[in-house]
């Protein structure tokens, strides 16, 4: 039997891979529901709280001048957000399920001889593209920030950040197309076997190296100066049973007056990391923010994510093979027929690079709203850690009005913006969170800040 769009049906020889693959891609996305459903706090607090939970009130803790500006912040930041999204999507759906990216692949890498030249020039054709329709939306977003005061970057320093961004790209995209192809040509019914275990390695490398690697890239880090603070955080840190290396203050004031800390690396690379723009802000402030950032390390959020994103892309992998050595998706991105000179099936043609993308784009696109959901779960927990690290709602609460004041966060984020953006819970709830806690442990509740 035939069909009119796929053509013949496939000889039970190349059924099976699909099947094998289809198995592999259920069994490891089981695996990350598992891991998902144990590693996950879905009540960060747990407990009853007398009384009630307290309910997340913008107006309880921020003037109307704080709750007027978040809104217009808000507001001017949508429109480049959300069209940059949807552009970027269209171009990249566009180039990847039409005949549109094979041809802009063929025309720009016809010279090339060796195919895996031929590969990471499409890989950087692409990517710079992508780079370059995106940009006017990220210098639209740019132009947002600077106008509230967010941003201290000269636009020099900017396209200087646009760019070294995208050689990241470049470098991470190149590599994992070159081994993808070499897999692809060597074993064209079972590549995504060694393709699915590669994967999982590459995560978990690049997982373990981009402390090291690419964070000092971006950013220059200098040891925090011996005094109380540096004695404290260090003090806190083993008081946590949380190893930590050293102390460490980036300089983000070069580009952002955001006030931010962090716990970076595994083991013998494990740092506190705390922006310049935070040191100004009082001792027990600071000391909440990196009680939240120890209770990542004591939980081992970056452990599990790191699994959850290997078994992931591991998983994706493999519906990659099945979408991919489709003759109807193949026939729609202009790749179905081998180019020649090329080994093994449509997608072993580094033309169809533009379709390999754009199924990428879908699957990361799909998942975000189910990241986005755990992430603000495991941030919770991490704001529950901080007040039994610390015993101090108050300063809690405090810390979570100044940063979302300064940080001109989103006070009452939409259903969209939750699903799309909100990787943390709001200010509101975090200082609701704050006192339930404070009931939960019969310590002094804060009271309304917006008086204050």
């Amino acid at each position: 039997m035939s069909d009119p769009e796929t053509g013949p049906e496939p000889p039970a020889a190349d059924r099976r891979p699909r099947i094998a693959a289809a198995v592999a891609a259920a069994v490891l996305f089981a695996g990350v529901g598992a891991v998902l459903a144990v590693s996950t706090p879905w009540q960060p607090l747990p407990g009853d709280v007398p009384g009630g939970r307290a309910r997340p009130d913008p107006a309880l803790d921020f003037t109307p001048a704080e709750i007027a500006r978040s809104r217009a912040f808000d507001h001017a930041l949508t429109p480049p957000a959300y069209t940059g999204l949807a552009v970027g999507l269209l171009v990249v759906f566009g180039l990847g399920f039409t005949p549109l990216g094979a041809r802009l692949l063929g025309w720009t890498t016809a010279r090339v001889r060796r195919w895996p030249l031929r590969v990471a020039a499409a890989a950087i054709v692409l990517t710079t593209l992508l780079r370059l329709i995106g940009l006017p939306f990220d210098a639209w977003s740019e132009a947002v920030l600077r106008r509230y005061g967010l941003s201290t970057q000269s636009w020099g320093a900017w396209l200087g950040d646009q760019a070294r961004s995208l050689a990241v790209t470049w470098v991470i995209w190149t590599i994992a197309l070159l081994l993808l192809y070499a897999l692809l040509r060597r074993f064209p019914r079972y590549w995504w076997a060694g393709a699915a275990a590669g994967a999982f390695v590459l995560v978990t490398v690049v997982s373990f190296a981009y402390p090291v690697v690419v964070e000092p890239v971006f950013n220059k880090f200098e040891p925090l100066p011996a005094g109380r603070l540096r004695t404290d955080l260090l003090a806190m840190a083993d008081r946590d049973g949380v190893p930590v290396k050293d102390v460490l203050v980036a300089d983000a004031s070069r580009r952002t007056t955001a006030l931010n800390a962090y716990v970076s690396g595994f083991g013998s690379t494990r740092r506190i990391v705390v922006y310049d723009t935070l040191l100004k802000s009082p001792r027990p402030q600071i000391e909440s923010i990196v009680a939240h950032e120890l209770g990542h390390a004591e939980h081992q959020d970056v452990l599990w994510g790191t699994l959850i994103g290997a078994l992931g892309v591991s998983g994706g992998v493999c519906l990659l093979y099945l979408l991919a050595s489709s003759p109807r998706v193949l026939r729609r991105a202009g790749v179905g027929a081998r180019a020649p000179g090329e080994r093994g099936s449509g997608a072993a043609d580094p033309r169809a690079v533009a379709l390999l993308l754009a199924l990428v784009t879908a699957g990361t696109t799909v998942s975000g709203p189910v990241q986005n959901l755990v992430s603000r779960h495991i941030e919770a927990r991490a704001d529950a850690h901080a007040l039994d690290l610390t015993r101090d709602p108050g300063t809690f609460a405090t810390m979570q009005h100044a940063l979302s004041v300064r940080n001109i966060s989103d006070l009452s984020p939409d259903v969209l913006e939750r699903l799309l953006w909100s990787t943390h819970p709001s200010g509101p709830e975090r200082i609701a969170m704050a006192r339930d806690w404070a009931r939960m442990h019969r310590a002094a509740v804060p009271p309304p800040l917006a008086g204050r």
